[in-house]
Order: C-alpha cells, then structure tokens, then sequence
C-alpha cells in the first residue's frame, strides 16, 4: 500500500520541520523525475513513483544522516504506517548492488537489519532502479547531469568502497529506462541545462 499523493507531500512537510535541510527539496525533486521519467514507460504507474520518490529519504525524520540510520528509520516508519511498497523503496534506494551489497557481517542493528531484508528482496525491480537512478539525478537546487551529482556525493562524503562500480550500475539503469522511455532521461527533466552548471558548496550533513 501507498500514502496519496497528498499525503506523502504532508509528510515531507512534517520531516522537514523535524529536520530541516536540503534533503527536503532533494526528496522533492527525486519525486518529479521518477514521475516524469514514469510518464514515459508503460510498465510504470506515474503517481506511484512520485510518491515512493517522494518519500525514499523521509527516515531523516528523525535527524539522523549516515546511509544505515536514515535507511532503516525510513523502513520502520512507512512499514507502522502500512505503505510497504515505500517501505520497500526506504530499504534499496541506497543499495545499487542489492544483495551483493553484503559481502561482510554487519556490526549494527540497522545494518544487520537491512541486509536480512535485501538478501529476502531478490532482485531490484524496476520501481528500485528509478528511484536509484533517480536519487543520483536530483540536488535540492534542480536536477543534475550523473557525473556531477556523483562528484558533490564525493565531495561531501570521500570514496568508499565500490563506488565507481556503483556509478556503473547507475549508468546502466539510465541506459535501460532510455530505451523504454525513447528518448534520453534528461530530457524530462527541467532546467537540467541550467542547473548542471550551477556550483553551490557541498552540503555539510548535521552530525
């Protein structure tokens, strides 16, 4: 099940003013290019993918930053609401290599918490790729050409590991969606021309 559209931007409000930050219009602008990209691929229901883009972030919630925190608190949070399909979206957006994620124990709850539920996820459908693909599409400022959202992550957080096999799977999903869609990604996605040549400081997570 999903929140209405309405609702999912009700909580975006509410999450903002428990924690505000760029993550907000970040989350905003994940929404309207999975809707917009959704537009375009029949296997796609447009509002649904506004609305888990919309929410894929809303963990932050509760103030927490790091990939397992927001992860998992967003997990928890639709799944006590009863939107499992967003629940869902919480868990993988952060995950290109799903399963393959997890080539090691993990220490924390979160963590143990999440690779329990992507090893039991099988494969990412095709909701999973959007928002991921997505995730790496959209700035709080406007959306953004894939190299230089994947430099501002850098710059904000280093290099860990497997992040440019990570690039390489994002670069994949892109290819895939454009031959559905018949055209390239950032064609629908607004003022991308512009946007992409902005060059605002990286965003300093609160710790």
């Amino acid at each position: 099940m999903l929140p209405t559209v309405d609702e999912a931007i009700m909580e975006l409000q509410i999450a903002g003013e428990l924690n505000p930050g760029p993550w907000v219009k970040h989350s905003k602008n994940v929404g309207i290019a999975a809707r917009n990209i959704a537009h375009l691929v029949s296997e796609l229901d447009e509002e649904k993918a506004y609305i888990v883009g919309l929410l894929h972030d809303i963990g932050r919630r509760v103030g927490i930053v790091n990939i397992p925190k927001h992860v998992y608190e967003g997990y928890k949070y639709c799944m006590a609401k009863g939107w499992g399909e967003a629940a869902r979206i919480c868990m993988t957006h952060s995950y290109v290599f799903m399963k393959d994620e997890f080539n090691y124990e993990p220490k924390s709850l979160e963590e143990k918490e999440i690779k329990k539920y992507i090893l039991s996820a099988g494969e990412a459908d095709e909701y999973d790729k959007l928002i991921q693909m997505c995730d790496a599409l959209a700035t709080d400022y406007g959306f953004v050409i894939l190299e230089k959202r994947f430099v501002d992550v850098t710059r904000r957080y280093g290099i860990m590991d497997d992040y440019i096999k990570g690039w390489d799977v994002i670069f994949d999903i892109k290819e895939s969606f454009e031959k559905k869609m018949g055209c390239c990604v950032y064609d629908v996605l607004p003022n991308i021309e512009k946007t992409t040549l902005l060059n605002p400081k990286p965003w300093t997570p609160r710790k």
